[in-house]
């Protein structure tokens, strides 16, 4: 934590032209974390990994399951209270709440993470409600309160914040993250709880009612713009997509091809485009098809192994998004890792959308505009 600090330290947060920047910081996955401490595989053994799950809401209930975040890897940082108390976050676009870990919380993964303070904030105030975020893991518990957020020069007041008491499994001891900051939609949050871009929507604090990301291939220049498009980050044009369900950032995908080939999502399909998983993942029969037509190889735990040799002679995969295509290179959906490569596409046989992770954000900027309720992309720089 003590190394992610410092690093955030030195992408110091800037503002100019009217545009609000969050740098985002490339760190270690928990999946490489717990790696390194020799716990993956009885991780994996013992927690399927059903990203889908993050998508489904029950009740009063927020429902994400923990493993979402194993891969996740682009972090920033925001301030709680006043004074401010600094916290790492994902900026998430597929969940809706913000919660930090508070000093009542005596579970391990807290020990390991900032803890925010009530009482050492002169702004707060307990909204007397619980909260409870299901995980496959068991549950994140908590309360809601209300205090002033500051992300980058904007200043938040009377913002929902949940803080937990609880907090279960491994994933979040190893991670280097403290919280998860929510940009979906306000159906997706719990009771009570507002969103933090709908705060800061509804209080005039950003130029315009969107925000956009982007995601850098090598880990430096990351960048959250809230308010704002930047066009320093992509090339050519941008085009635009609507959402069709105002829960997460929900679009049609017309088809997936390989080669002029369709492979998967054929006669279109519902996708997701979410800033909180890495990788890109969709029904198992659909990405199975992608993998053989790319030579990936079954791994463990659901991986697929991939030559780093014949990366030049890989095929595009190519995604057709309301009539236009997304090409995703071999370079674009192989992740490296000590010589050692793997498939970015992941299957789940409970997935109802696909889910566009990192994988395809790092190669197309991303703007998501919530006054017209539509998602705009353009080639990365």
């Amino acid at each position: 934590m003590r190394c992610l600090v410092v690093l955030l330290a030195v992408l110091a947060l800037c503002q100019g032209s009217g545009i609000t920047r969050v740098p985002l910081h490339k760190g270690k996955s928990v999946r490489k974390a717990l790696k390194e401490h020799g716990l993956l595989e009885d991780f994996l053994r013992t927690h399927h990994y059903a990203i889908s799950r993050k998508y489904s809401s029950l009740g009063k209930v927020a429902s994400e399951p923990l493993i979402n975040y194993l891969d996740a890897q682009y972090f920033g940082k925001i301030y709680i209270g006043t004074p401010p108390q600094e916290f790492t976050v994902v900026f998430d676009t597929g969940s809706s709440d913000l919660w930090v870990p508070s000093v009542y919380c005596k579970s391990d993964a807290c020990k390991n993470h900032h803890r925010f303070d009530p009482s050492k904030s002169s702004t707060f105030q307990n909204l007397g409600q619980p909260l409870s975020i299901q995980y496959g893991t068991g549950s994140m518990e908590g309360f809601l309160g209300s205090d002033t957020v500051t992300v980058s020069n904007i200043v938040d007041p009377h913002q929902t914040v949940g803080l937990s008491t609880q907090e279960p499994g491994t994933v979040f001891t190893y991670s280097e993250f403290d919280g998860i900051l929510g940009l979906a939609y306000p159906s997706l949050a719990s009771e009570d709880s507002v969103p933090v871009f709908d705060n800061m929507m509804q209080e005039h604090l950003v130029a315009q009612d969107l925000f956009s990301v982007y995601m850098s291939r090598n880990g430096q220049g990351s960048m959250l713009t809230l308010g704002a498009i930047d066009s320093s980050y992509y090339t050519g044009a941008l085009h635009w997509v609507p959402v069709t369900v105002q829960e997460y950032w929900q679009f049609t995908v017309d088809s997936v091809t390989v080669d002029g080939v369709v492979v998967a999502c054929d006669g279109g399909c519902q996708a997701i485009l979410d800033t909180g998983t890495s990788m890109l993942v969709g029904p198992s029969s659909d990405i199975l098809n992608i993998q053989k037509a790319i030579g990936a190889t079954q791994g463990q735990f659901g991986m697929f192994d991939i030559n780093c040799g014949t990366l030049s002679s890989m095929p595009t995969v190519v995604f057709e998004i309301n009539g236009r295509k997304y090409p995703l290179p071999p370079i674009a959906y192989t992740s490296l890792d000590a010589d050692f490569c793997t498939s970015g596409f992941q299957g789940d046989d409970n997935s109802e959308q696909w889910i566009l992770g990192d994988v395809f954000i790092r190669e197309y900027y991303s703007v998501f505009d919530r006054a017209n309720n539509r998602v705009g992309l353009a080639k990365a720089i």
